[in-house]
């Protein structure tokens, strides 16, 4: 190849890949949110997740983009692994549709495009039509890389021998497919380069096939970068990723002369033979693999086995990274980060409790871990919400957010009264002091009641349970209430009969005191539940504090 040859298939390669950018920037700024939402929540089973994955794909025309969403979404616990697989599966078969579309013998109109294209991206209105402008210069130069790399193949047709190896060794076939994408990161431009030479002969069907096989493995390599530095439920289906795409090429390889010979019966022309290989591979991989999904995910959890959760207090769903893939998405990382917020009271209602019933000293050192890492979460959870903010989401997103954010401050409030509780118990035990009998009673009765609104708060924000979210506003909320004004009554009832000396006395109606006020701040968590839930972004008025 001489070096205009070679300058010539590398500005073509340059061409297609800036062609498939520009074009792939542009779908996914005119499709929005609303595509990455998709991804987000209507992913549940894994048939759903190959058809929105798929979906997805062709409308943004980049694999490797949803494929680096779906790793965020497992990173920030918003996706079950076998829910990522799905969709990796389909993002693999909606890929196929660009090798369809430059198999088409469309290059006359690659130059109109781009001088149509140019003129609305440069005298277009709005920001809309500026990157509607830059989709068509992206679509034309799709199709001016391809003629570019045709033409320097040309060149190449006297020197066929040079890839005759290729036809009978297979595997340096689908080596060579494999290293060329990992290089240029497109797998888009390795079926390019590909048609591009089998168009000009230097690439008979047998030798070109085994490339496109290849390519479908050096594509996972964007799910292993997307990976890198994340959790182990991320590298998981990036592993799975690899896996199934590997382990697709090698049962295509094993029955390589059959599949040869049913690509040729689909069309008569060789590109288009080609583009139909990467679809049929990719179809009847997802076909053959779909309805094991669930066990397939259990054998990559195996390999990858994830370690046990450490009792964090730091943020573990806030990723900065799923800002910028999907603000709906983000908004559903601060639900997660609430409910693990939340799950971090719960554990300071329970020490508590072991606190009046056993105290020790230690308990004050843990509680304060605590203690600081509610303070840190709701600190973080602002901060994360702000930059959301500064995103454009709709504004019934940013009202759910704006609910996030206050349910956060509850928590945090529900946290300090769970410590004013631990210094009076400790108060208690330092002072030799105890409660009456009865108060005693009252004191565990009121305590177990408002646990269990916590507890209910708790799973009404995880799971978005209006039953549960019923039970604090219609019977617990009302049930603290009365208990706090019954047993307040009788503890002055106690005092002024001399069963209970001033000193215990102050410290048990500060405990009510505590005990109503974590009621109060249930109450303006599952409100906030309720109005998304219902649908109902008005103001919800004044909130108990």
């Amino acid at each position: 190849m001489s070096l205009t040859s070679f300058l010539q298939v590398f500005a073509g390669v340059g061409l297609f890949l800036y062609g498939i950018k520009l074009l792939s920037e542009a779908l996914q700024f005119l499709a929005g949110d609303r595509m990455r939402q998709l991804i987000g929540t209507l992913t549940r089973t894994p048939m759903r997740g190959v058809f929105i994955g798929a979906l997805v794909t062709i409308l943004i025309q980049s694999s490797s983009g949803v494929t680096v969403m779906t790793v965020s979404f497992v990173n920030a616990g918003l996706m079950s692994l076998a829910q990522a697989i799905g969709v990796i599966m389909g993002a693999n078969i909606g890929t196929t549709v660009t090798a369809q579309i430059i198999a088409f013998k469309i290059k006359d109109i690659a130059l109109p495009f781009i001088g149509m294209g140019a003129l609305v991206a440069v005298f277009g209105r709005s920001r809309n039509q500026r990157y509607f402008g830059n989709g068509m210069v992206g679509f034309g130069l799709i199709f001016l890389g391809m003629q570019t790399m045709e033409g320097a193949m040309y060149f190449l047709r006297d020197h066929k021998d040079l890839f005759l190896t290729l036809s009978y060794h297979p595997l340096l076939g689908v080596l060579a497919g494999t290293v060329i994408t990992m290089l240029v990161q497109s797998s888009a431009a390795t079926i390019g380069l590909t048609m591009a030479m089998a168009s000009q002969g230097l690439l008979s069907l047998d030798a070109a096939i085994p490339i496109i096989l290849g390519d479908n493995i050096g594509t996972t390599i964007t799910a292993v970068i997307a990976a890198m530095g994340t959790n182990r439920s991320a590298q998981q289906a990036a592993a799975a990723h690899v896996l199934f795409n590997v382990i697709g090429v090698l049962l295509f390889m094993l029955g390589l002369p059959l599949f040869k010979m049913a690509v040729a019966h689909t069309a008569t022309d060789i590109g288009r033979q080609l583009a139909n290989a990467h679809t049929m591979f990719n179809m009847v991989n997802t076909v053959l693999f779909l309805p094991f999904v669930r066990p397939f995910a259990k054998l990559v959890a195996r390999i990858i086995p994830a370690p046990p959760p450490p009792a964090s207090y730091d943020p573990i769903y806030l990723d900065r990274k799923l800002i910028n893939v999907s603000t709906a998405a983000a908004v559903g990382a601060v639900k997660d980060e609430l409910t693990h917020m939340g799950e971090i009271t719960l554990a300071m209602s329970r020490l508590v409790r072991k606190a009046y019933k056993n105290y020790s000293e230690d308990m004050e050192s843990r509680f304060a871990n605590m203690e600081k890492g509610v303070n840190n979460l709701n600190k973080a959870i602002s901060k994360y919400a702000a930059e959301i903010w500064q995103k454009r989401i709709p504004d019934s997103l940013s009202t759910e957010l704006a609910g996030y954010v206050s349910a956060a401050g509850d928590f945090e409030r529900i946290g300090d009264h769970y410590e004013n509780l631990l210094e009076l118990s400790a108060f208690k035990v330092s002072n030799s002091v105890s409660f009456t009998p009865q108060a005693d009673i009252e004191f565990w009765d009121m305590y177990t009641t408002v646990d269990e609104a916590v507890m209910n708060a708790v799973g009404a924000v995880a799971t978005d349970d209006m039953q549960q979210v019923n039970k604090v506003l219609n019977e617990l909320e009302d049930a603290i209430d009365n208990k706090e004004r019954e047993y307040r009554k009788n503890h002055i009832a106690r005092i002024n009969a001399q069963e209970c000396d001033p000193e215990r006395g102050v410290i048990f109606a500060d405990v009510l005191s505590n005990l109503e006020r974590i009621g109060d701040h249930t109450h303006n968590i599952v409100l906030v539940v309720r109005d998304f839930l219902e649908g109902d972004h008005r103001d919800r008025g004044p909130q108990k504090k």
